[in-house]
C-alpha cells in the first residue's frame, strides 16, 4: 500500500436494529420489510449466478 494513502477501515455487515430504537417516522411496515428482503435474496441469486457463469467460461478461455 503507498504510505500515503489513507488504509480504509474494514467493511461493516449490514444489521437489522432493534424496531423499538428505531423513530416511529422510520419504521418499516412487515410487508415492506419482507419485499425488501425478498429482493436483497434475488439480487443475491443473480450475483451467484453470474459469478458461476464467470468461473465456467474462465477455463474454456484459457484452453483455447
Amino acid at each position: 500500500m503507498n504510505p500515503s494513502t489513507p488504509a480504509r477501515p474494514a467493511p461493516q455487515p449490514l444489521t437489522l436494529l432493534d424496531a423499538r430504537a428505531v423513530p416511529l417516522q422510520f419504521r418499516l411496515d412487515v410487508r415492506i420489510r419482507e419485499r425488501g428482503l425478498a429482493h436483497v435474496a434475488a439480487i443475491k441469486a443473480q450475483l451467484a449466478a453470474r459469478a458461476a457463469q464467470r468461473t465456467d467460461i474462465a477455463p474454456a478461455r484459457r484452453a483455447a
